[in-house]
């Protein structure tokens, strides 16, 4: 096969369809309909995500078979009494007609991954899939039926935006729909939006950008104003790939870009991660009441700190692939960017869905300056402040894993409010209303560790510390020269045994002889059997205790007799 000529006349869509070909929109490649059809609709040689239609969404991502859609009343269908160059009612008509729909959204319920689903999912082809009061009635009835059944809600939104024949009644169903997603979120209900192409306008700025997780299609273009009304307004020059998915990721706007064809196992992954609760049948054998081995308490805080910076020391990332069961990464902000330095999502471990969250550093030089050495910007910790309102919001327990030299300290950082990044969510942790596992994995550097140990219960690994500052910075402060740094190791005693001696820490996890860069799978079993235990723990506690005896333990540290400072009658 090949492209065809550019001086060639095209040959007519109706005699290509005619004839089971497809033009691919993007690259020009004249398809095989049986064989687009067998590849998802997705250009084998470009990559080409093609439109599909509200029903073939629905078989692609629901268990076979499991579909049953609701049927809503009709409402007025021209409130304005409109027309353009033609009637609306008639627009409405031939939308019916060429689409197979009623209107731009369908609504059902069906199983995914066998787990029962609401599931609204938009058609394109029903005039560019624009909201009108139709459409805002049925995302909020579907909204209204998860909520009345208790059922999370899959939303597949693709639409240009408000229905313009509608009016102002139109503009008011972002509003609708969003009051209708806010009980939603307010009920503890999962809700996740696939973003196709393209979706703009009162849809992106309302329900499609308001589901707990957001999940953008391959390619999708997604925005508030389209590019054409962009350039037509401000006259910008936009970048190649503004909009698109892909540009939504490293902005921190979604949680995740997925091929077409890993749609339906994400979602089946995150119903699951969503729904599951702590069954006793369901907990490994190996992950009951196990005795660690003891722990070295007399090494040397230097040796400490050195084995703690060891390029080949397991990371986050390393730790969740093999301590955990499963784990499915949420990306960005919501607001600026996705910090690579900061990893967090939904995981699994011992039977219990979490929230785990921690400083990457990676291993390669190159992914290592890709994560700035574990050092967060403030978009990190404010992926962190979205992943505690996530777990809160679902009752899933907390799980960090620390370890940085420290918050980044750069120019940019600054701008974007650093201080108060890291002060947010350390205050923010300190009142959540569900349980915080901490675990210092390797470095805890000042502030930015912190961040992530204020907790109900801090477990610090053998060859793992936390302090003030480097030792390097305090040697070069207070000796002048950060030569004395081991001096200033020693003086400041860091490690494991001086953070559990002192009540900082509540338990240390032992390590492979050598440290867990030696054997990262032993270290790995060491680390999820203690995060188990006090994770069985510690979720036995109900709110109101959690937060008194959190506030309890921070007044017990540095107090001579254990009791906090009380004012005294003068």
């Amino acid at each position: 096969m090949t492209r065809s000529s550019p001086t060639a006349a095209p040959p007519a869509p109706g005699a290509l369809e005619q004839a089971g070909w497809v033009c691919c929109p993007d690259c020009g490649w004249l398809l095989y309909r049986k064989r687009l059809d067998r590849n998802l609709h997705v250009c084998p040689e470009c990559d080409h995500h093609l439109r599909l239609s509200a029903r073939a969404r629905i078989v692609l991502l629901t268990d076979p078979g499991s579909f049953s859609e609701v049927a809503f009343q009709p409402g007025a269908p021209d409130p304005l009494t409109f027309t353009d160059l033609r009637e609306y009612p008639d627009r409405l008509a031939d939308a019916a007609r060429r689409s197979g729909e009623s209107e731009a959204v369908v609504v059902g319920i069906a199983r995914i991954g066998g787990a029962e689903t609401v599931v609204a999912v938009m058609d394109f082809a029903f005039l560019g899939g624009s909201m009108g009061v139709e459409v805002g009635r049925r995302v909020s009835g579907a909204a209204e039926l998860a909520l009345d059944r208790g059922l999370p809600l899959v939303t597949v939104c693709a639409s240009g935006g408000a229905r313009m024949q509608e009016g102002v009644f139109s503009l008011f169903q972002m509003a609708r729909v969003s009051e209708a997603f806010g009980r939603l979120r307010e009920a503890g209900l999962l809700s996740v939006a696939v973003l196709t192409d393209p979706t703009y306008g009162g849809v992106s700025a309302s329900f499609a950008t308001l589901a707990s997780v957001l999940v953008g299609e391959r390619g999708a273009h997604v925005g508030f104003a389209g590019p054409r009304v962009v350039q037509e307004t401000i006259r910008a020059e936009l970048p190649a790939d503004f909009q698109t998915a892909e540009f939504l990721l490293a902005h921190g706007l979604v949680d995740r870009v997925e091929t077409r064809a890993d749609l339906r196992p994400l979602l089946v992954r995150l119903l699951a991660l969503h729904g599951a609760g702590v069954r006793a049948d369901e907990l490994p054998e190996d992950d009951g009441d196990v005795e660690l081995p003891a722990v070295e308490e007399d090494a040397d805080p230097w040796d400490v700190v050195q084995r703690a910076r060891v390029v080949d020391r397991p990371t986050t990332l390393d730790y969740l692939r093999t301590a955990f069961d499963d784990f499915v990464e949420l990306h960005g902000d919501r607001a600026f960017a996705d910090d690579a330095a900061v990893v967090g999502g939904i995981a699994s471990i011992g039977g219990r869905t979490v929230v785990a969250i921690g400083h990457e550093k990676g291993h390669s030089v190159r992914d290592r300056v890709a994560r700035n050495f574990g050092m967060p910007h403030p978009e990190g910790y404010r992926k962190v402040l979205r992943l505690l309102d996530h777990a809160e919001a679902f009752g899933f327990p907390v799980v960090t894993l620390v370890d940085t030299p420290g918050a980044h300290p750069g120019p940019e950082a600054e701008e974007r409010g650093q201080s108060h990044a890291i002060a947010e969510t350390i205050m923010r942790s300190s009142r959540l209303r569900v349980p915080v596992v901490a675990v210092v994995t390797g470095e805890g550097g000042s502030g930015g560790a912190l961040a992530l140990c204020t907790s109900d219960r801090l477990l610090v690994l053998q060859n793992a510390y936390l302090s003030v500052i480097s030792p390097e910075g305090c040697a070069a402060i207070l000796w002048r020269t950060a030569l004395a740094a081991p001096t200033a190791a020693r003086a400041m005693r860091l490690g494991a045994a001086h953070l559990r001696a002192s009540g900082i820490a509540t338990s240390v996890v032992p390590e492979p002889p050598g440290g867990a860069h030696t054997d990262p799978a032993a270290a790995a079993r060491l680390l999820r059997q203690a995060l188990v235990r006090e994770l069985d723990d510690v979720c036995r506690l109900d709110a109101a205790t959690l937060l008194d005896t959190r506030s309890r333990r921070l007044d017990r540290i540095g107090s001579d007799d254990g009791r906090p400072l009380q004012p005294v009658e003068g």
